[in-house]
């Protein structure tokens, strides 16, 4: 009976040290290797009509690289991550003439003040303090 005891401490002990390890995951390497596509805006609903030529998307690279599509153009830049502490800056984007939506412009103007973000294998939100800017979702293989 001693010795199951022991061996359930163990199993216990182990289960809560694996699950602390998966919490202090480099958050970096959560962010590369993903399309990150916008799932929400300001916490809410996310209205595609928009983006007129597509949902938006991120992907975070080596070396502090970034690139993505606004909605309609597309950009290439830098990112900055310190932590949770985040710096976007999409540097270089086309000139594409865009349809009606207005999205793009929404888009970009909240990348711009993103300061900390949360990441988890399927969900990345961006913040500025406290505030719910955006979420985005892996896409899908």
């Amino acid at each position: 009976m001693k010795k199951l005891s022991n061996v359930l401490f163990l199993l216990v002990f182990l289960s809560f040290s694996s699950c602390d390890s998966i919490s202090k995951m480099n958050p970096l390497s959560m962010l590369t290797g993903n399309n990150w596509v916008l799932s929400s805006i300001l916490g809410g609903g996310l209205d595609a009509s928009k983006f007129t030529a597509g949902l938006p998307f991120l992907n975070f690279m080596d070396g502090g690289k970034l690139s993505g599509f606004a909605g309609c153009n597309n950009f290439s830049g830098n990112f900055k991550l310190d932590g949770t502490s985040l710096n976007l800056d999409p540097g270089a984007m086309t000139k594409k003439a865009c349809g009606d939506g207005n999205g793009e412009n929404q888009f970009v103007s909240l990348l711009s003040q993103a300061k900390n973000m949360k990441v988890a294998k399927d969900k990345l939100t961006l913040f500025d303090g406290a505030k719910e800017l955006m979420s985005f979702v892996p896409q899908a293989k």
